[in-house]
């Protein structure tokens, strides 16, 4: 019997035949090639497809709703750990409570913790939801015409502050007089960083509130009364001397 693997010893009937069925064969593993690269297509649509339907079909989170937060808001305060409203006063000397500067005195002098008032920048700064620290002597003369300030500690992440900033971005109204950012001046010591235990600080003129967590219920609650003007039908709890002068 000749050798197929030498081309000399082949007849013509025999080379003839060899390369029939190279042919057979080659065209053998295009179709296997074919079916192959149909079946990862047909993998890869089906698996585009369930996606596609599982984003459209799965339950969308509702936002939140003034009426909703307002109703829980006691349960949400008491969640988030927060304490009493309190009335930090002014600062000392009071003539520079509401004194305009172009330096800041540093903010271990001040009355608090975030500052509630005193000495600050001639321009205010606009409400807003903020990832980076602001400039807090604008602030400061933001808090004077009535803004409100949902501070969180910088290392605070997930789901509730999300939702804080979600709210306070969408909602025109509940947003308009709220300033959201993370407190964080390291430059300052220990009264540049929120007190231990404190995630979050709702601030309004001579008011602070300290929660231990984040909570979006509880921020609205502080922030619906203490900025000027309030949101509609709460009753305006700040002491702003210019509450509802721009900014």
């Amino acid at each position: 019997m000749a050798d197929p693997t030498s081309k000399q010893r082949l007849t013509k009937a025999e080379r003839k035949e060899e390369a029939r069925r190279q042919r057979v064969e080659l065209q053998r593993k295009m179709a296997r090639s074919r079916r192959n690269r149909k079946v990862a297509l047909g993998v890869v649509a089906v698996l585009v497809a369930g996606v596609a339907a599982f984003a459209l079909t799965r339950p969308q989170e509702a936002l939140a709703t003034p009426a909703d937060l307002l109703e829980n808001v006691d349960q949400a305060r008491q969640t988030a750990g927060c304490g009493p409203v309190e009335d930090v006063g002014s600062y000392k000397p009071k003539s520079l409570d509401r004194g305009h500067v172009t330096t800041p005195p540093p903010l271990s002098g001040y009355a608090s913790v975030p500052p509630a008032s005193g000495p600050h920048n001639p321009i205010p700064y606009g409400a807003g939801v903020y990832s980076t620290p602001p400039p807090i002597d604008r602030v400061i003369h933001s808090l004077e015409h009535g803004a409100a300030i949902v501070w969180y500690a910088p290392d605070v992440s997930g789901k509730e502050l999300d939702r804080i900033r979600t709210f306070y971005e969408g909602h025109t109204v509940a947003g308009n007089r709220v300033i959201v950012a993370p407190y964080d001046y390291p430059d300052q010591g220990a009264a540049g960083t929120l007190p231990a235990g404190t995630q979050m600080a709702l601030v309004a003129w001579h008011n602070v509130q300290k929660c231990a967590n984040v909570n979006l219920a509880a921020a609205f609650g502080f922030t619906s009364s203490y900025t000027a003007p309030s949101f509609p039908q709460r009753p305006y709890k700040g002491k702003a001397p210019e509450a509802g002068a721009a900014f």
